[in-house]
């Protein structure tokens, strides 16, 4: 697979890191957003909005429907016990719904072909019901940046980032996110400890 280093450096140009992951790099991140991958959902002039994908709560998907009081079907099936991402320090109460098919809910934003992101309570009601999105995964909360931040902080080397993967973004473990993103770079964790800080 082919990566895309951006690279800001033509007058004029400006990066867009949408629908990439982010890689916390060692010892350059730190607090909630350490050893995180994120998921850019989107990327512009005036800031960026990224999910945390490999952050588990102890809350699964089942209980979250349960507690905006949706009755779950005998249809829903295991999904029920998937868990609840972190998905950033930002509105931890509100959730964000990452899925494909894109279907036709009320407060969907399309991100490419065939992911997009909800945060309206129909999708939910559909998950709950036994016929939402294939493939789907939950947050609450969501990783934000200012107009300008998140390109210092990729200045700074604080991130790594590479091409995002559905298979990567729904069907890895989550504890093996990380190495597996990096693995598209050719990159292995161990590899980084030693060249953290460096370009």
């Amino acid at each position: 697979m082919t990566t895309t280093v951006p690279h800001a450096s033509d007058a004029g140009s400006r990066i867009d890191l949408s629908r990439q992951f982010l890689l916390a790099m060692p010892g350059m991140v730190s607090g909630e957003l350490a050893n995180t991958v994120i998921y850019v959902c989107e990327h512009t002039e005036h800031g960026a909005l990224g999910l945390v994908i490999n952050r588990p709560t102890d809350l699964t998907i089942g209980d979250l429907l349960q507690r905006i009081d949706l009755s779950l079907s005998l249809e829903i099936g295991p999904v029920q016990e998937s868990p609840v991402f972190f998905g950033g320090p930002v509105q931890t109460d509100r959730g964000f719904v990452l899925h494909v098919p894109r279907g036709e809910y009320s407060s969907s934003i399309q991100l490419g072909d065939d992911v997009a992101l909800t945060t309206s309570r129909d999708v939910l009601q559909d998950v709950a019901a036994g016929h939402g999105p294939a493939r789907l995964l939950v947050t609450l909360g969501y990783a934000g940046w200012g107009a300008g931040q998140l390109e210092d902080e990729l200045a700074r080397n604080a991130w790594l980032n590479v091409l995002s993967s559905n298979d990567i973004l729904f069907d890895t473990p989550a504890e093996d996110r990380y190495d597996a993103a990096l693995a598209q770079l050719g990159i292995r964790a161990s590899m980084l400890a030693s060249d953290a800080g460096h370009a």
